[in-house]
């Protein structure tokens, strides 16, 4: 340990960094880097490391390989450690950590397949969580935002983006508008706007959403969020946690998959759902919800429209068919031209 260096835990530090970062970085990438930092204050506590200053190119080896043994792709732990580079620049600048620690973080090669490659949530299972929340959660937020986002596609900053004046019951359709002004930009702007049809039974669900279980609220701009709590417009944060929550095989009465006891399970709080490893993201119900619409025979042009995505894009990270699988659609739609 250098002499100049001064005392810094890993706990304030990472917030020191992340409030540092804060101007120049989005919510969501913000929230990205605490998650990915998050582990390595877990790696530190685990192994009692309580002061940065004594961190060395062994330290980041062992938390290399503790990630490693979390199962996790290769991808995830090139972003874990990408973040950790840029968290050690930091730290070095402040005099917490030797100067060029960052370069001892080894990243790992992530070919083009395995960039693209991504956990999605699987059509069986999917219905399964659906057809637990018609029958025991109806029309409550929760299945709003699960059932929405898997009928429809869309990306999880689009689902909050909806206010209620946004749904046409009687065209059985939701609106997207984007709306940087009052806080809710979609990502690929104005070129993102459309109307998105839904289905007579989720035109059904949300109707009871808003007529009985929708917290009727503002947001700090004068709208009336659809996705709301009682604090108005649903941030993303609690929005992610409920797809993680009812993702988690064991609430809607499925054996758990890891053989971990209930009881016992990091991952049976609310606020832990992401650590069950049977667990989906937003981003997993995108992607399961675009590769069954695929399946189904949908044209790419009708669901890169709906789902707001490019043919090179959805062929390279969306689309999860099988060659045998295309080939068949192909050879349907040849019999019907």
């Amino acid at each position: 340990m250098t002499d100049d260096l001064e005392p810094l835990s890993p706990t304030d530090g990472v917030k020191m960094y992340l409030r540092h970062r804060e101007p120049e970085l989005s919510e969501k990438s913000l929230q990205n880097h605490k998650y990915r930092l998050d582990n390595f204050v877990a790696f530190c506590s685990d192994k009692g490391i309580d002061n940065l200053n004594d961190l060395t190119g062994r330290t980041i080896h062992k938390f290399r390989n503790w990630r490693r043994d979390d199962d996790i792709t290769t991808v995830t732990l090139r972003s874990n450690l990408a973040t950790l580079r840029v968290f050690l620049e930091f730290t070095a600048s402040i005099n917490a950590v030797e100067p060029g620690l960052r370069e001892r973080v080894k990243l790992p090669e992530v070919s083009a397949g395995e960039e693209s490659k991504d956990v999605k949530l699987d059509e069986d299972r999917a219905e399964r969580i659906l057809d637990y929340l018609n029958r025991f959660r109806y029309a409550s937020r929760d299945h709003v935002i699960v059932a929405i986002l898997w009928h429809t596609g869309i990306r999880l900053g689009s689902l909050r983006t909806f206010d209620v004046d946004d749904f046409d019951p009687d065209a059985m359709c939701l609106d997207l508008q984007h709306s940087p002004d009052t806080g809710t930009p979609l990502k690929n702007g104005d070129a993102a706007e459309r109307s998105i049809a839904v289905g007579e039974h989720y035109c059904q669900m949300l109707q009871d959403y808003i007529d009985h279980h929708r917290d009727d609220v503002y947001d700090d701009h004068g709208r009336r969020p659809l996705i709301a709590s009682t604090q108005g417009r649903l941030s993303e944060t609690p929005i992610r946690q409920t797809v993680y929550k009812w993702t988690r095989p064991c609430v809607v009465g499925v054996e758990c998959p890891h053989d971990r006891d209930p009881a016992e399970c990091e991952a049976m709080k609310s606020t832990s759902a992401s650590l069950c490893p049977s667990s989906r993201s937003p981003h997993g119900i995108r992607r399961g919800s675009i590769t069954k619409t695929l399946r189904d025979g949908t044209p790419e042009e009708i669901v890169t429209g709906r789902m707001n995505v490019s043919s090179d894009v959805l062929d390279q990270h969306y689309d999860r068919r099988t060659e045998r699988e295309k080939m068949e659609l192909r050879r349907e739609h040849l019999r019907d031209a």
